[in-house]
């Protein structure tokens, strides 16, 4: 409980920003204005993403082993699930343990599969980032907020095309490295990091990796047309690149560890991004409760149906990662 206090004293924080200043009957008639008949179209969007994201997971852990198409998207669901739930990001950890528990894949190589997603993710948004400074002019504190990640992005990209293609020389830095432990620690950790580097095999397929990268641009496209579509529910007469523009903004918002569920950062995300191109911020906060209820609640919907079929708890997820040390 108390590791989630920093996160929950963020999303106050957050929270208190996005409120502040709004008029509460505004959002109340926003809400009452809405048009209602968009909202199929963007769950359905957002559906699409969702399975089309669960294939994405499937292609990288491919060279691992094969896992069917609905087991992997009920496992997929229920890990986003988990990263609603817990604070601090803490259900990432979700779908490489019910990988590891529904097929011969290990925890800590279906763990180096989500990293690998992630780091794709990461080249694909600051692709469309960099494309979005062709059409419209975007502030100085987003351009350096682009310049950090791409840096990080960098040195992480480095650093897995090193493990994959030097990985000898990888293994020998860790052995050298793992001198420093304790010998009863020693083969467990060197054991944990070979089964992590697995998970970048994906990455020495180049025509399997174009493919997994032409699938992450069409997923985070869809996510744009998502928001447009929600865009056409309030009405804003927003140029599409708004809706680019909201996506890398949100992006990033919900990187930072706060309370479960992204609440507060999604909502000044929303407000910040919508802001710049002119929406008032009570017309930005009613947009922002919706296109969350809607995302988030999609997320914990789909957990929720396919939960009983999975059976994941919490104590079982903390059970595993012992017996992964072990």
């Amino acid at each position: 409980m108390k590791k989630a206090i920093p996160g929950l004293l963020i999303s106050a924080l957050f929270i208190y920003l996005s409120v502040k200043d709004t008029d509460f009957q505004g959002i109340a008639g926003g809400l009452i204005k809405m048009n209602y008949r968009y909202i199929l179209p963007f769950l359905l969007t957002m559906l699409i993403m969702q399975i089309l994201r669960a294939w994405r997971w499937g292609l990288i852990l491919n060279p691992l082993g094969r896992i069917g198409p609905l087991p992997l998207f009920a496992i997929t669901s229920v890990g986003f699930l988990a990263i609603t739930a817990l604070p601090a990001r803490l259900g990432e950890l979700g779908r490489p343990y019910l990988v590891s528990r529904n097929s011969s894949i290990k925890m800590s190589a279906a763990l180096g599969t989500v990293f690998v997603e992630r780091i794709i993710d990461g080249v694909t948004i600051l692709t469309i980032a960099s494309l979005t400074t062709f059409f419209t002019t975007l502030p100085g504190w987003l351009l350096k907020a682009n310049v950090i990640f791409f840096i990080f992005n960098l040195a992480l990209v480095s650093g897995v095309f090193f493990a994959v293609f030097g990985r000898e020389r990888v293994e020998r830095l860790l052995n050298l490295f793992l001198r420093i432990f304790p010998k009863k620690w020693e083969k467990t950790v060197t054991r944990l990091l070979r089964h992590f580097l697995d998970g970048f095999l994906v990455i020495g397929n180049g025509r399997q990796l174009f493919q997994i990268l032409l699938m992450s641009f069409l997923i985070w496209l869809i996510d744009v047309l998502a928001i447009y579509i929600l865009f056409a529910a309030f009405n804003f007469t927003l140029p599409p690149v708004a809706a680019f523009v909201l996506m890398i903004i949100l992006i990033i918002g919900i990187a930072i560890p706060t309370a479960p569920g992204f609440i507060g950062n999604w909502h000044f995300s929303c407000v910040l991004g919508l802001g710049l191109f002119g929406v008032a911020k009570t017309e930005a906060f009613t947009f922002a409760l919706i296109y969350h209820f809607l995302a988030v609640g999609l997320v914990v919907m789909l957990g929720i149906v396919f939960l009983p079929s999975i059976r994941f708890s919490f104590a079982d997820l903390w059970k595993e990662a012992k017996n992964t040390l072990s």
